[in-house]
């Protein structure tokens, strides 16, 4: 059923992969043809004018930009040609900002601007993206220029650009909301999976495998449209949400890692660096989202490399673990591999100066579909394979005490189980106790020999439990303890031992003597709780009264209503 299940989810994750690939044949973003790059830059602090800035041409860089962080501000023009669709917002990458400022330049030299603070710019259903709207632009303005104070990555810098409007809430649109909806339900399957594990097996990877499928499904709502469609919060909102979803999903899959991959199959040192890895991430992205501007220039560089140990920790720890043959290690190396290799796109671009960066959102969204699909298999292959193993581990230790309870030579209940379920049976109606003991087995022994007492005593054992009221027990050497139930349990009892004369001597034909028994009786009275220890000293005390009779006898004491 599990299994089953299982290969459902697969099933629907391939065509969540193959949908997502049409994604790259349509792009989540308006016509491109409409859009309006950046032509040159410029920089300054934040106490220059910005007009003055404008009109001083030696302060443009025009042509191919490497873009810096240096300065306090960072200024791009845009040109409008004629032929252009008049812009009527400014996009870009979401990143933390104090505030940016935008200026539309008419051919007479006229010039409007508008400024918004970081707080006041919102979210564009183009994932990722902030916009800002731009001040009135007319056929007669030619050029618009965005200020960005204290911009605190390149991205913001690189991936501006101008837009008669936001993507259309089109069916376009619609289709591509919806198939990231679909991607956020097939990331939320796992977590029903997780719950059915968790009852079972009380295992954390378990938890830490949630708060990872639970961080990936925020980064995807948060990264995506999504968001902008469920509750519209604040650019900046959303971007230190980002910063700190992302430390959360890296923390979350180490963790995973650290007890998911089994005892005894990845180097101590390895699964104790996995614990700093997580504290790392979590430190460095909330120390990132807390404090953006106390190293502006460098600090997103630097929190980019930061991740570089941990990728490599967590290459180095799968590598490690699939080296020592760890099962678990070969779904997390395949569901991974799409991670790993955008993780790396992002920072190869982020740290590398003369690179644009580039976050592989696209690869992320399969890396994620990957990872769920590839560590959920791991997880529910690790579920069967603990399972089996307690399972096994169950039945060997009620083997060994099944074992501990039996006699080994009759194969009889010893005096263990006897008084451990005397209340149990009891309460199923055997009230009645016998003490059963062999008259003269001692003789037997000595003439016979051992071997031969052992087969009396087998054939005993057979004779005294073939009644299916009875429950026979051998306390140790020739003495055996019968419960019994049913009105008739004295008469039952008396047939029992009987019979032991025969079978014996139909068992072991050659014993030149006959082996009979002696017997002493009693019962709990009806509603009266009486424990074994008593009523073994009552029956007791009664076959020594049948021994003294003159053996091959019993001597019952039952209460009325037995």
């Amino acid at each position: 059923m599990l299994w089953d299940s299982l290969r459902k989810a697969f099933l629907i994750t391939v065509l969540g992969l193959v949908v997502l690939a049409s994604l790259v044949a349509n792009p989540l973003h308006a016509d491109e043809s409409l859009d309006i790059r950046s032509s040159c830059s410029a920089s300054s602090d934040l106490s220059a004018n910005l007009v003055t800035i404008v009109q001083s041409p030696a302060r443009w860089i025009c042509g191919d930009q490497a873009y810096s962080l240096e300065d306090e501000r960072a200024l791009l023009r845009f040109d409008i040609g004629h032929d252009d669709a008049l812009p009527r917002y400014l996009f870009s990458r979401r990143s933390a900002l104090e505030s940016i400022h935008l200026l539309a330049i008419d051919r007479d030299g006229a010039i409007r601007q508008t400024s918004f603070t970081a707080g006041e710019l919102a979210s564009s259903l183009r994932g990722g993206y902030f916009k800002a709207s731009l001040p009135n632009i007319t056929r007669d303005t030619r050029q618009v220029v965005v200020a960005f104070d204290l911009p605190s990555h390149r991205m913001t810098l690189e991936r501006a650009y101008l837009s008669p409007s936001d993507l259309p809430l089109g069916p376009d649109l619609l289709r591509s909301l919806l198939l990231l909806a679909i991607l956020a339900g097939m990331l939320s399957m796992p977590l029903i999976f997780n719950a059915a594990f968790y009852r079972v097996l009380h295992e954390s990877f378990v938890i830490w495998h949630s708060t990872l499928t639970i961080s990936l499904l925020l980064t995807i709502v948060v990264s995506s449209g999504l968001a902008v469609v469920l509750f519209d919060p604040p650019a900046m909102t959303l971007s230190w949400m980002t910063t700190v979803i992302f430390g959360l999903t890296v923390a979350s899959g180490a963790m995973f890692t650290y007890s998911f991959i089994e005892p005894g199959r990845l180097h101590p040192l390895l699964r104790r660096a996995l614990l700093y890895c997580a504290a790392w991430a979590m430190f460095l992205s909330t120390f990132h989202a807390i404090f953006p501007f106390v190293a502006r220039p460098i600090q997103s560089t630097l929190y980019t490399a930061a991740f570089a140990p941990v990728l490599g920790i967590f290459i180095l720890s799968v590598a490690d673990a699939l080296r020592r043959g760890s099962r678990a290690a070969k779904f997390q190396a395949v569901g991974y591999i799409p991670v790993i290799v955008a993780g790396s796109v992002r920072l190869i671009t982020g740290v590398i100066p003369w690179l644009e960066s580039n976050d592989a959102m696209l690869l992320f969204y399969v890396g994620c579909v990957c990872e769920v699909l590839f560590t959920t298999l791991g997880v529910a292959d690790r579920f069967m394979t603990m399972k089996r193993q307690r399972d096994s581990a169950r039945f060997e230790a009620d083997m060994f005490e099944r074992l501990s309870e039996s006699d080994a030579l009759t194969g009889l209940l010893n005096r263990r189980a006897l008084e451990r379920n005397f209340e149990t049976y009891c309460a199923e109606g055997y009230r009645a106790l016998a003490v059963l003991d062999l008259d003269h087995f001692k003789a037997i022994n000595d003439v016979y020999g051992h071997g031969v007492g052992d087969e009396v005593l087998k054939a005993v054992a057979e004779t005294i439990q073939a009644d299916s009221q009875i429950h026979a027990f051998r306390l140790g050497g020739e003495e055996f303890v019968l419960l019994v139930r049913g009105e008739d349990a004295q008469l039952r009892a008396e047939r029992r031992r009987q019979a032991i004369t025969a079978a014996v001597a139909d068992a072991l034909p050659g014993l030149g003597q006959q082996v009979t028994a002696s017997m002493g009786m009693t019962n709990a009275p009806a509603n009266v709780g009486a424990g074994f220890a008593e009523l073994y000293r009552q029956a007791d005390r009664l076959l020594y009264d049948a021994k003294l009779a003159g053996r091959n006898r019993t001597k019952a004491m039952l209460s009325q209503g037995a």
